[in-house]
C-alpha cells in the first residue's frame, strides 16, 4: 500500500499530463494549506500569473473553510472576466476533487468561468 505522499504525487502527475495536452488555455491552479486556500490564473505562454486570490483577507469573517473557498472562486472569476478570460483549464495540483477544492471550482463556475 502506498503512503499519502506517494498517492498525491501520482495524482499530480496524472493531472499535469492532461493539462499539458490542453495547451493554449490559461490554467487555474489551486494551492490548499491547512488554514487557507489560494488560487491563481497562470498564462503558461508568457509564464506569468494573470490573477491571484486567496482567503487570507477573509480570516476575521465567521465562515467555514468551504464557504471561504467558494468566495475565493467567485472573486477570482470576477477578476478574470474583467481581463476577458472565460475559458481555462483547472489544475487541482494533485489534490482530490472534493471539499475546499471542489467549492473553489464551483464558485469559479458560478462566477462565469468555463473549464
Amino acid at each position: 500500500m502506498k503512503n499519502k505522499k506517494a498517492q498525491k504525487q501520482l495524482r499530480h502527475k496524472r493531472v499535469t499530463e492532461k493539462i499539458i495536452a490542453a495547451k493554449g488555455l490559461p490554467r487555474l491552479v489551486v494551492f490548499r494549506s491547512n488554514k487557507f486556500i489560494y488560487a491563481q490564473i497562470i498564462d503558461d505562454r508568457q509564464a506569468k500569473t494573470q490573477i491571484s486570490s486567496s482567503d487570507v483577507k477573509m480570516k476575521g469573517e465567521k465562515l467555514s473553510k468551504i464557504e471561504r473557498a467558494k468566495k475565493v472562486g467567485i472573486s477570482l472569476a470576477k477578476d478574470a472576466l474583467k481581463k476577458n478570460i472565460k475559458k481555462l483549464v483547472f489544475d487541482r495540483a494533485g489534490y482530490k476533487y472534493h471539499g475546499r477544492v471542489k467549492a473553489l471550482a464551483q464558485g469559479a463556475r458560478e462566477g462565469g468561468l468555463i473549464f
